[in-house]
């Protein structure tokens, strides 16, 4: 790393941020120029070929340098700091060759403002230029979350139309007020997400509205073709006490094998997942970081797409954590939809269960998300857990008013509810869904006539 990053020169400075899992180059003068992320030992096969289309056998050594936009010279420092290491190491570079020439950093700029590098930087806005296939949650662009965020400002990442977003990334940019950005060579700039063409603004990109006012739909967010792909979707809530006792990710284990037949693979706090699945490992991490939360991914075996992502929070009920788990299915494959209501049941009497909806959508077996739109995610069935059973009342619970008939699971003392809605191919589910959630918050106490 030391020799990668003397392609600055004497004059170049390192700072450091991300607890140390991001390195900037900085210029004499200390603007970062580039981000080196500190290198990790990948050891979960098929992380390479989900990222970048690469199939590289395990164990292997990855990092990623990024330049910033804004210095001419950042580019070619960053292709250096590449070219240098895979020299020294025997390694390969993406997407191709790398020079190896040390770059003069010595140019005046701006002073360092405590930013990550990024490409344009405004009083509102952070932008980002992403090329790569797979729009993926790495180590830097979670540091550029947290200091966009520290700093009030919003993550705009813009792309070509080619990128496909994976899912942890894909969530990320769905919260306000981030935004994926794609070119478009007809309309400009669209969102990606929702479709608005979009324009630069007072130094951000914001919807291009017509003259009445509302909001234009690009006509390449609508190109578009049916799929027989799937994924299946489950969302799930889990509290268990705080003892020392207590092992972390053994429910989302519990739901992966009941899925999948085998354990997930690794896990890790940033794309690619670099570590073999460990509870216990995972647990300690959670404990480390505690009473902060922990944000985690998990990911599966090649041969069956799955990508998790897990929230551990700390609060006065006890440890709570909150998945999704996505899972890919082709269009010969049947997603095992009879194997919800055993893992409901699992997840109830041994992990403290307290929500999880399960949905079904057509969308790419390999889980990402192109810059077109989707369709949305249909019900297959809801789980209220025992504690929320009890404190909605047993008798409103069991009585929505939705043709719906809530299976018993768990204790007959102290049951929780399982409530199916479907096979995930009728929309109607989704209203279904929505008069449920209303009759159980009509139930919570202290709830207001609307819910």
């Amino acid at each position: 790393m030391l020799a990668g990053l003397y392609a600055g020169g004497p004059q170049a400075g390192v700072t450091a941020d991300a607890e140390g899992g991001v390195l900037r180059l900085c210029a004499p003068d200390g603007r970062p120029l580039v981000s080196v992320e500190a290198p990790q030992l990948v050891q979960v096969p098929g992380e390479a070929e989900r990222l970048l289309g690469r199939e590289v056998p395990v164990p292997f050594w990855w990092t990623e340098v990024r330049a910033s936009g804004a210095v001419p010279e950042a580019g070619r420092l960053a292709e250096s700091v590449c070219g240098r290491l895979a020299l020294l190491l025997g390694g390969s570079t993406w997407p191709g060759p790398a020079g190896t020439e040390v770059v003069d950093v010595r140019a005046a700029v701006a002073p360092d403002d405590g930013q990550p590098v990024v490409d344009v930087l405004t009083d509102s806005t952070s932008v980002v230029l992403a090329g790569r296939p797979v729009l993926a949650l790495t180590t830097w662009l979670s540091d550029v979350l947290r200091g966009t965020a520290r700093s009030g400002r919003a993550l705009q990442i813009v792309t070509p139309s080619h990128v496909r977003a994976g899912a942890p990334a894909r969530a990320t940019l769905l919260q306000t007020p981030n935004r994926w950005v794609v070119q478009d060579p007809a309309q400009g700039y669209y969102d990606g997400l929702s479709g608005a063409v979009l324009r630069w603004h007072d130094g951000t990109f914001v919807p291009a509205l017509a003259p009445d006012g509302t909001a234009r739909v690009a006509d390449a967010f609508g190109r578009t073709s049916p799929t027989d792909e799937q994924q299946l979707v489950v969302a799930f809530r889990t509290s268990l006490p705080a003892h020392e006792h207590t092992v972390l990710g053994e429910g989302l284990e519990t739901a992966w094998r009941a899925l999948t037949g085998s354990a997930p693979a690794g896990w890790g706090t940033a794309e690619p997942v670099n570590l073999p699945w460990s509870p216990r490992r995972l647990t300690d991490l959670a404990r480390d970081r505690a009473p902060e939360p922990t944000h985690l991914l998990v990911t599966g075996h090649p041969g069956r797409p799955a990508l998790a992502w897990l929230r551990v929070t700390r609060t006065t009920a006890g440890i709570e954590q909150d998945v999704t788990l996505h899972l890919g299915y082709g269009a010969d494959e049947e997603p095992p939809l009879e194997a919800i209501a055993p893992l409901a049941e699992a997840l109830v009497t041994g992990h403290g269960l307290t929500t999880m909806l399960t949905s079904l959508r057509r969308a790419s077996r390999d889980l990402t998300t192109p810059p077109v739109l989707q369709a949305p995610p249909v019900p297959v069935a809801f789980t209220l857990g025992a504690r929320d059973v009890r404190d909605i009342g047993l008798t409103h619970a069991r009585r929505p008013p939705v043709d719906v008939r809530p299976a018993p699971l768990g204790p007959a003392s102290e049951p929780a509810l399982h409530y199916p809605l479907g096979d995930g191919t009728d929309a109607a589910a989704l209203v279904t869904l929505r008069h449920l959630g209303a009759h159980l918050r009509a139930g919570t106490p202290g709830a207001t006539a609307d819910g």
